[in-house]
This record gives C-alpha cells, structure tokens and sequence, in this order.
C-alpha cells in the first residue's frame, strides 16, 4: 500500500475496536505500518489481521495503559520491531460510571482519571523521548466534546478530557520547534462498541435524544474521526499544532 503515510510507522492505543480500529485501518491504508495496542489480544488480533487481509502491514503489542511500565515497553517493542515510530494515536479510554458529584464513587474516579489522562500523558512521555532522537514525529490524543464542554453525571471523565486537551496544548507547545506536533482530536458521540453496550446504546428513547443533540441529525461513525487523525498525522497537516480539532456534527457550536 501507498498513500500519505507511506512507510511511517504508527503506534495506535485502544486499537482492538471502535474508534482505535478505524484509525488503525486508516492509517494502514494510506501505506503506514501499524503497531496495534489494546489490553484484549483478541481484538488486538483481529484488528491486524483485517490490516493484513486488506493488504496492509501491522504487528499486535499487548498493552494495559494502567500501567506505566507496559506503556514504556511498548514503545520500546515498536522501536524494537520497525526501527523508528512516525505518528501516535494515545486512543485507548474508558467512559466510567454515570453519578452526581456527591454519589460518584472515588475509586472509579481514579480508574477513569488514571486511563484517560495519565496514560495518554505517560504515553506522549515516552513517544516524544523516541521522536526527539528522530528529530520529527506527530501524535495525536483522542479527547472529546466533553473536553471542551461539560455534561452531568460524567465528572471524572468530563475532567479527564478537559486535562488531555491541556496537556495536548502544553506538549505542543514544548516541542513545536523540534519537528514534533501534537494535536487532540475531540469527537461527538460515535457509534462504537462502548457506546452500544452504554445507556445510550441500550435504550431507544436515550439514543435518540442524544442524536438529535447534533445538529448534523445523528451521531458520528469511527471512520469520520479516522479521517481526521490520519489528516492530522500527515504531512498535509504539517502546520497544525497544539489544536483541539471538533469532530462532532455541530454538537459544540450551538
């Protein structure tokens, strides 16, 4: 495969499904060479093998971003195994439980806190440590509306987004004049499997309200941020960075 990332290698978190999985195909499809990175081998495994299938180029990592010495490891293995790391994608998140600030549980709060925003900050520790040497790389973190506006029930994860969308615009600002850019991608509600087995998937009247909330008319497809984050990771995009790009339907400009 040829195309905008011909022979880059990228890293993508949370790649087993959904979003991570779109991205991946994306990316792979535009001629980069895929390290797939998810805490369940099967999905990790099935992800490749649809690159594979489609004529792509990808190797499965397991990776628990709850733990900092897994995210270091994998870096180091995807160094190991291409030789270099072009373009990150920190994607891999957890969406917590729904309570009011008084009820929410600490112990959730943290898990929420702990994959949402430390990993994806531990993992641009160590990504950006690999593109320093290299002298160029991209990253980009998947944040979300809810990192740029707020919703009820949804403290912890409202907090952790808003956190990645300003540790985003800090490390782009760190190492915008050393070849790095690094950007966030925020999107709308999308049709992924952690929505479909949610509330909101479950229950028709909850998935409607929620659509109409976009002013697009429905929510968004893993595809539609896969375009983004493969634009944001190529050289088309080489004067972008530091930005929290709205993927979204329209839901954030009303």
């Amino acid at each position: 495969m040829t195309g905008n990332l011909d022979g880059k290698v990228a890293v993508i978190t949370g790649a087993g499904s959904g979003i991570g999985r779109a991205i991946a195909q994306a990316l792979a499809s535009e001629g980069g060479r895929i390290a797939v990175a998810d805490v369940v081998a099967a999905s990790g495994q099935q992800t490749v093998n649809l690159i594979k299938d489609a004529g792509g180029e990808a190797i499965f990592i397991k990776c628990d971003v709850s733990h900092a010495e897994e995210i270091e490891e994998l870096i180091h293995n995807v160094v190991k195994h291409y030789g270099r790391l072009d373009c990150a994608v920190n994607n891999a998140g957890i969406a917590g439980v729904q309570a009011t600030t008084v009820d929410y549980p600490l112990e959730n709060w943290q898990k929420v806190i702990d994959i949402n925003l430390t990993a994806p900050w531990l993992c641009m520790k160590y990504e950006i440590a690999q593109m320093l040497k290299q002298g160029k790389g991209a990253i980009v973190n998947i944040a979300s509306i809810l990192g740029v506006t707020g919703i009820a029930l949804s403290s912890a994860y409202v907090a952790a987004k808003h956190g990645l969308v300003g540790a985003t615009r800090t490390a782009a600002l760190e190492y915008a004049n050393q070849g790095i850019r690094i950007n966030a991608v925020c999107p709308g509600f999308i049709e992924t499997p952690m929505l479909e087995n949610s509330e909101v998937g479950t229950n028709p009247q909850i998935r409607q309200v929620i659509a109409s909330l976009h002013p697009i008319g429905r929510m968004g497809k893993p595809e539609e941020i896969a375009a983004m984050v493969l634009w944001l990771c190529s050289d088309a995009a080489s004067f972008v960075t530091g930005a929290a790009m709205l993927v979204d339907g329209g839901y954030t400009a009303q």
